[in-house]
């Protein structure tokens, strides 16, 4: 493991773009929220952030809909709290 790491290294922090921020501070606040109210409070198309987002750990689906639906509500995960205290 310690020489992977000297190799690849360790861990990186990635750096996150103002829309993903935007996005993310959206979803902790209203949690759990559908992509249509992201998108209606940040005035623009939200999805390529979100699966971002999705990918990188820090938000999560918290909730689909009822009944077979396709809507998806998002919320943050445990890492997104451990990164941002």
């Amino acid at each position: 493991r310690g020489v992977r790491e000297r190799l690849v290294g360790g861990p990186r922090e990635a750096r996150l773009s103002q829309p993903a921020l935007d996005v993310l501070a959206v979803v902790a606040y209203r949690q759990p929220v559908a992509k249509p109210e992201v998108d209606a409070v940040r005035g623009t198309d939200s999805g390529g952030v979100l699966r971002q987002l999705v990918r990188l750990g820090l938000v999560a689906v918290a909730r689909r809909a009822e009944g077979g639906g396709r809507e998806v509500r998002y919320g943050t995960t445990p890492r997104f709290l451990r990164v941002f205290g």
